[in-house]
C-alpha cells in the first residue's frame, strides 16, 4: 500500500534507479531499493547507510516492491502495514558491479550520496551493508565517550573585554546524549549508560533522524509548581529497569534540555546561570574557568557517610552524615535529616545497607552527640544539598536534602 497523497511515476530510462526513503513507523528506520528486472529489490537499514569504512551497519532483506513505490512520499494510515510518515532521504541511478544471493556490490549516485556500498548476507533475511568509499570531507565517526566539561563556581563575571555568553544552570543530571542513525545513547557523568531509564528522551533520535550529534545537558523533571525539581526526579533516577520506567514516563516525565538556551533564571525560580566565554573551547572533562556557574540557590554535592535511626513516627533514617573529599580523606560536613521524600527514602536506605562498615569513614572528628546510635558506610553514594551557608567549624549551615546525585567521587573533589 503506497502512502497517501502520494506522487507515483512510472520507470525512469537509462541507469537502474536507486531510492532511500525515511520510514517513521513503530521505530525509525531507511528503506533501501534497488532496482532490478522490474521491481524495487529492498532491504529495511535500522542506523541508515554507515557514514564511513569503519562501521558497517544492519540491513534486512525485505519483499521485493513495485518500481511506482520509488515516488511515495506521504503517510501511511494507522492500522495498515507500515503505518506511519515516509519521505524520499535520497534517490538517483546506481552502478551494480556484483549480484550474487549472498553479496551485491554497487555504486550509488545521488542527491545525497555518491559512493561505493556493499551487502553481505550473514543469516537468513539479515544482512550487512559496508561503505567501501572513505568517509565524506569533516565526517568523524561518533566518539564511545566524551566526559562533559565543567564549571568552577563563582559570581557573574565582570570582565571588561571579554564576551561571555549566558544559560540556565538546571536543577537536573547532566547526561550527554549520542545519536545516530536515529538511535539515542544517554551517558551520565558518572558514565552510566541511562537510555532505558528514559525512554521518551529517544523520540530525539526520531526529530535528528540521520543527522548524528553529540550533545550536552541536563534530564529534568518538573514539581507541582511547573519548575526544574530536583527531587521529582529522584524516582526516576533510582529506576534501572525498562518497564517501571515506561510506566514513570506518564507520571514524572523527563525532559533533556540541551545547553546553550537563554533566558531568564532567578524570575523562573531556576537553580542559577553559567556564564561562559564565547571564544572557549570545549573541554571534554575539565573543569575550566573558561565557565562560571552562578548559583541563585547554594548547593553542594556531598559524600554519605552513614546515616542515624529515625525518631517518632519518621520512617527510613533520622538523617544522613555528610562529608566533603579533603587533602587528607572526607571531611565531616554535618547532618542533613529534611527534604527527603518516602520513595527517595526507600531508594537511599536500600544502598546504604548494603554499605555498612564499623568505623566512621570522616578523617576529622564527629561530635559525640551527632555519632551516637549512626550507623557507618562506604563512602561511596553521592547526593546533593541546599544550604543557606558555611559555618565557622566548616559545617553546612540548615542544609536540606535533594537526593542521589550520578557522579563520581572524583568530581566532589573538584567542586568548589
Amino acid at each position: 500500500m503506497a502512502p497517501a497523497g502520494a506522487a507515483v511515476s512510472g520507470r525512469v530510462s537509462g541507469a537502474p534507479t536507486f531510492v532511500i526513503q525515511e520510514h517513521r513507523a513503530r521505530r525509525l528506520h531507511w528503506d533501501l531499493r534497488l532496482e532490478r528486472d522490474g521491481v524495487y529489490v529492498s532491504w529495511a537499514v535500522p542506523k541508515g547507510l554507515p557514514a564511513g569504512r569503519s562501521t558497517n551497519h544492519l540491513a534486512v532483506h525485505v519483499e521485493d516492491h513495485p518500481l511506482e513505490y520509488g515516488s511515495c512520499e506521504g503517510s501511511i494510515p494507522a492500522g495498515q502495514y507500515g503505518a506511519g510518515e515516509v519521505t524520499i532521504w535520497d534517490e538517483g541511478t546506481y552502478e551494480g558491479t556484483k549480484w550474487t544471493g549472498r553479496e551485491v556490490k554497487f555504486h550509488l549516485g545521488g542527491t545525497r550520496v555518491d559512493a561505493r556500498f556493499v551487502l553481505i548476507k550473514t543469516c537468513g533475511d539479515d544482512w550487512m551493508i559496508h561503505r567501501e568509499d572513505p568517509a565524506p570531507d569533516g565526517w568523524e565517526p561518533i566518539p564511545e565517550l566524551v566526559r562533559p566539561m565543567l564549571a568552577v563556581a563563582g559570581a557573574l563575571p565582570e570582565e571588561r573585554g571579554v564576551d561571555w555568553r549566558y544559560e540556565f544552570k538546571w536543577d537536573g543530571v547532566r547526561t550527554i546524549a549520542y545519536v545516530e542513525g536515529g538511535r539515542v545513547r544517554l551517558v551520565s557523568r558518572a558514565e552510566r549508560e541511562r537510555a532505558a531509564a528514559y525512554p521518551e528522551i529517544g523520540k530525539l533520535g526520531d526529530a535528528l533522524g540521520s543527522r548524528q550529534a553529540v550533545l550536552d545537558g541536563e534530564i529534568i523533571a518538573l514539581g507541582a509548581d511547573r519548575r526544574p525539581s530536583f527531587e521529582a526526579l529522584q524516582p526516576r533516577m533510582l529506576v534501572d529497569g525498562a518497564p517501571r520506567a515506561r510506566r514513570l514516563t506518564a507520571t514524572t516525565p523527563g525532559t533533556y534540555m540541551i545547553s546553550d538556551l537563554l533566558a531568564v533564571a532567578e524570575a523562573g525560580g531556576l537553580e542559577g546561570v553559567v556564564a561562559k566565554r564565547a571564544e572557549s573551547p570545549y573541554q571534554p572533562g575539565r573543569r575550566s574557568a573558561d565557565w562560571v556557574k552562578v548559583k541563585l540557590a547554594r548547593t553542594r554535592s556531598v559524600v554519605i557517610g552513614g546515616f542515624t535511626e529515625p525518631k517518632g513516627s519518621r520512617a527510613g533514617f533520622g538523617a544522613l552524615m555528610v562529608g566533603i573529599p579533603g587533602p587528607e580523606g572526607l571531611v565531616y560536613s554535618g547532618k542533613v535529616g529534611t527534604g527527603s521524600s518516602e520513595l527517595a527514602v526507600a531508594g537511599i536506605l536500600a544502598r546504604l545497607r548494603s554499605l555498612r562498615r564499623s568505623r566512621p569513614p570522616f578523617s576529622t572528628s564527629v561530635p559525640a552527640a551527632n555519632a551516637a546510635g549512626a550507623t557507618w558506610v562506604e563512602p561511596e553514594p553521592l547526593g546533593e544539598v541546599r544550604f543557606s551557608e558555611w559555618t565557622r567549624a566548616g559545617r553546612l549551615r540548615q542544609p536540606s536534602w535533594l537526593g542521589l546525585r550520578d557522579m563520581r567521587p572524583a568530581d566532589v573533589v573538584r567542586e568548589a
